[in-house]
């Protein structure tokens, strides 16, 4: 069977496609493309040209229009005439399997949308059992309704509408026989895949109940905003840490001790914007460490401009899978990235967020959240030691609430 998505990292070059629309401005639709780009280059790709629309919204058989469809062809076929080949067409949004059927037509390259990319890197990142079973049951969700496409080959063979006529003759039947044959095959397959889940969820709740009377805390956020460095500060572990998006897939648990006070520290798989329903469905087994916690830790990268839709992601994706509504400390990580805009003395013009100095900002959010919010560097260790403080205290008072009468474990200790 035709694979769909690229199964490795290869140098391909990729052209970006995305839209501005009545709900996404263009500085919104940049930012948008930005991210793309960093997950094309996450999964091996290499961008060489981005191309965006103004529309109301997606044209519902092309996505973009049938001129601007026409100018990305050209480009693809100018590129190939100076031996500079297009491997790929990335979409901002998730395509139809209409849309995809006309847009590979009419452009002859590979095409992707945003959820066959982040498939592929999750494809790509997948190193246990658990993690990889979930990716596959994901692909094949995504799969199943653009199996057409994959057989598109016989239906050209075919010719003619079935009836008997233009052509047809002999060849009716096959593309819908392998069709059924290919979903009959999925469907199976995605039988065994949730069964296969449920057991690792059996034994999962199993590991969970043997933990012991500790307190779980679980590191959430949008990806690449740092939260295995966190953890890798707090548990003195070596979690894989890399500025890349989504570096870490599977659920990392740890026993972290602050002081006296032994409690469990998890690093869970990062959100995004745009995040596929179905990966969002297959994940929740491993997103059962936030549903369990009983404080989270929301990281949140400062720096980036769109930090407070992330924040708004995080939290719509924490409503998805029910683990919202839990004590929350809120650290906005990599202060020592954090840039501004100075106004000139005569620009009269309002001030916007970009015109914050992190002082200013750092009052905003601490008014607004009660003074239940750090700022900090991971990478530079800036106020690492406050994180500890405030960790510590938190914990301590959820282990007296649920654990009344179970004493410290450990004698509090000087760390060298």
């Amino acid at each position: 069977m035709k694979e769909f998505v690229i199964s490795e990292a290869k140098a391909e070059t990729a052209v970006l496609v995305g839209l501005i629309t009545q709900t996404q401005d263009e500085r919104k639709t940049k930012e948008y493309l930005d991210e793309l780009a960093f997950l094309a280059e996450t999964a091996g790709a290499e961008v060489v040209k981005e191309f965006t629309q103004k529309l109301p919204i997606a044209n519902s058989v092309t996505y973009v229009g049938k001129g601007k469809l026409e100018e990305i062809k050209t480009y693809i076929a100018t590129e190939a005439e100076e031996e500079r080949e297009v491997g790929m067409v990335i979409f901002d949004d998730e395509l139809s399997p209409k849309q995809l059927r006309n847009i590979e037509a009419e452009l002859n390259v590979k095409i992707l949308d945003r959820t066959s990319l982040i498939l592929d890197i999750f494809a790509m990142r997948a190193q246990t059992a658990n993690a990889k079973t979930q990716v596959e049951l994901a692909q094949y969700k995504y799969m199943l309704p653009r199996l057409q496409r994959l057989w598109t080959h016989l239906e050209r063979q075919g010719g003619g509408s079935g009836s008997g006529k233009g052509g047809s003759v002999g060849l009716r039947g096959p593309g819908e026989t392998q069709l059924e044959m290919d979903r009959r095959i999925i469907l199976n397959r995605m039988s065994l895949l949730k069964e296969r889940l449920r057991e690792i969820d059996k034994q999962k709740a199993t590991q969970r109940k043997n933990r012991g009377r500790m307190i779980r805390v679980a590191l959430v956020g949008y990806t690449n905003v740092g939260k295995s460095t966190i953890m890798n500060l707090l548990a003195k572990s070596e979690v894989f840490a890399e500025n890349k998006l989504f570096a870490t897939l599977d659920t990392t648990v740890r026993k972290v001790i602050i002081e006296n006070l032994p409690f469990l520290l998890s690093d869970t798989v990062g959100f995004i914007r745009k995040l596929p329903t179905d990966l969002v469905e297959s994940f929740k087994s491993t997103l059962d460490e936030v549903r369990e916690a009983d404080l989270l830790i929301h990281v949140v990268d400062i720096s980036h401009v769109g930090f407070e839709e992330q924040i708004d992601v995080v939290n719509k994706t924490l409503a998805e899978i029910e683990g919202s509504g839990k004590p929350m400390i809120l650290i906005f990580n990599k202060i020592d990235a954090y840039t501004y805009i100075e106004k000139a003395s005569d620009d009269l013009t309002p001030r916007t967020k970009e015109n914050l100095t992190l002082e200013e900002l750092m009052k905003t959010w601490m008014a607004k959240m009660e003074d239940n919010c750090l700022f900090i560097s991971a990478r530079e260790r800036i106020n690492i030691d406050e994180l500890k403080d405030v960790v510590y205290q938190r914990v301590k008072e959820l282990h007296v609430q649920k654990y009344p009468y179970n004493d410290f474990l450990y004698q509090t200790y000087d760390e060298e």
